[in-house]
């Protein structure tokens, strides 16, 4: 059985970055004037790709994040914002090279609780562009299909990534973001 107590929600940062911070809690105008400051400062690195053409990306994640706001809100949880900051389960080294080997936060998926936390697999944006929807999945049944798992946790999570390339976590109270 799968030591459930070992599971880190993990979020990367490009180190020309704040890290724990979202773009899309920013009014408007700031988050499209940062978004060309990052985009132009950045040129080259992936990271910073979706904000030279932000004026695409900002509604379509405005949109993703609605959409995951009112599935939290109706599985019961209760966001204290508005747009989660987003993390991976367990990390992915993936994400790691894509934030250029940046920030790196961990956090005890245990000093979560279930009201704070939600779980897609795959990047939700990318999941709703390519399906049309998002599917979330709530702490409890996350949880219990790695207490089901007939493996290691190594094992469950490359299963996952397989398929879907990682778990997106999304944090919507940043309380537990602090030590």
């Amino acid at each position: 059985m799968i030591d459930v107590e070992k599971i880190q929600i993990v979020n990367y940062c490009h180190k020309n970055c704040v890290p724990l911070k979202n773009i899309m809690r920013l009014p408007k105008e700031e988050a499209y004037q940062l978004a060309f400051e990052m985009a132009k400062n950045n040129e080259g690195s992936t990271a910073f790709g979706r904000f030279a053409d932000f004026e695409k990306y900002y509604p379509e994640r405005m949109n993703v994040d609605r959409i995951l706001y009112n599935s939290f809100v109706s599985l019961g949880g209760k966001p204290q914002n508005e747009h989660p900051l987003s993390f991976v389960l367990q990390g992915s080294e993936y994400l790691y090279q894509w934030f250029d080997k940046g920030y790196v936060t961990k956090i005890p998926l245990m000093n979560v609780p279930s009201d704070s936390i939600s779980f897609t697999f795959g990047d939700s944006m990318a999941t709703l562009k390519r399906t049309g929807k998002v599917e979330m999945i709530p702490k409890q049944e996350l949880l219990e299909s790695v207490r089901s798992y007939e493996g290691t946790l190594e094992e469950f999570i490359n299963n996952i990534n397989k398929q879907y390339g990682y778990v997106e976590v999304q944090l919507w109270n940043d309380k537990y973001c602090r030590k």
